[in-house]
């Protein structure tokens, strides 16, 4: 059956049926579900050239990945994210075009998207402390969403985070509280906005103690194990050595673990370790009593919501844009024991 056939059927235009299997909400909800289960009933499934065409919308959104980032492809927080934003696209009826381009193409990508009609809006990923895409995006007058925020930004813009500063100050204190003075801090690459809020949290705990900021204590660059393992090794071979840490992310801490075990040392009775867990599906930090102690949020469930957003945005682009900000929640797990000044 085609459009024409079940506009037929119900007595009803075919600009109606599709905007009503398209979600627009100027259509009431009566005739949205008269239409809905009248397709369910003849197996309609709309054409896409055809829909684009009554509906002016491609059901597509649009994610770009430059080039020196394609290990995000396989990085378990990104295929997380998208398993989450996934989930809504395929609810709502929308697909994913996902292209992978020059790191200095990044913005021409985003222009292609816009002048070809491409994509119905984008989500933006890992954004900088001024990242030059939000303010391009906008003037391109494409739907976008950023998955986490861009600090020097200051005018509107539609927006999704977790608050980093409060998450590592609370895993910082709770490392002070339990007797530790010493606290080492392996962090993602500042540049990325996420992480220097991270590094904030961090500093605002130690001041807040009275501790002094010692810059040999803190470390960053990629969020992988073996950047996690290299920067716990460094800062354990020093002479007063961290008898804490806290780590950007659960997958860094898997690399600080491995550190400390070289040493032959135990965490959570030798060295502490708290760490930012995105509550990744295939690297649970699960149990009954987990093995990091750690500020949990959860990436799939950040994908899901910034993909709803996005959509609504779509469907009303006069709408104020959506800001939310996610608290993230203290885990204990048998990572953290009480310090040298417990």
């Amino acid at each position: 059956m085609n459009l024409r056939e079940l506009s037929r059927q119900l007595n009803l235009s075919q600009t109606t049926v599709s905007r009503a299997l398209n979600g627009y909400p100027e259509v009431s909800e009566q005739t949205r579900k008269r239409v809905t289960e009248a397709a369910r009933r003849y197996n309609y499934s709309p054409n896409a050239r055809a829909r684009t065409l009554a509906t002016g919308r491609t059901m597509s959104i649009g994610h770009i990945i430059p080039m020196s980032k394609q290990n995000e492809l396989v990085n378990m927080v990104f295929t997380d994210f998208i398993a989450g934003a996934g989930l809504v696209y395929a609810q709502q009826g929308y697909d994913m075009t996902l292209r992978i381009v020059a790191d200095d193409g990044k913005l021409a990508a985003y222009r292609s998207f816009a002048e070809r009609g491409a994509v119905d809006g984008v989500i933006v990923q890992s954004p900088t402390r001024d990242d030059p895409r939000i303010d391009y995006l906008a003037a391109l007058d494409i739907p976008f969403l950023v998955h986490g925020r861009a600090s020097e930004i200051t005018k509107p813009y539609p927006w999704l985070d977790v608050n980093s500063k409060r998450a590592i100050e609370t895993a910082t204190r709770h490392l002070i509280e339990l007797g530790h003075r010493r606290i080492g801090l392996v962090n993602g690459h500042e540049v990325m906005d996420f992480a220097s809020r991270r590094r904030e949290g961090y500093c605002a705990a130690l001041t807040a103690a009275g501790l002094v900021v010692d810059e040999a204590l803190t470390r960053s660059g990629d969020m992988s194990e073996p950047n996690g393992y290299e920067a716990a090794r460094d800062l354990l071979a020093q002479q007063d050595a961290p008898t804490a840490f806290v780590a950007s992310s659960i997958v860094m801490a898997l690399g600080v673990k491995r550190a400390v075990e070289d040493r032959g040392l135990r965490i959570g009775r030798d060295v502490s370790v708290v760490c930012f867990d995105d509550d990744i599906s295939f690297l649970p930090n699960a149990g009954e009593t987990p093995l990091f102690t750690a500020m949990r949020s959860s990436v799939r469930a950040a994908g899901q919501r910034c993909a709803t957003l996005l959509i609504e945005r779509i469907k009303a682009p006069q709408a104020p844009p959506p800001t939310e900000l996610w608290e993230a929640e203290l885990i204990r797990g048998t990572s953290s024991g009480p310090g040298p000044f417990a």
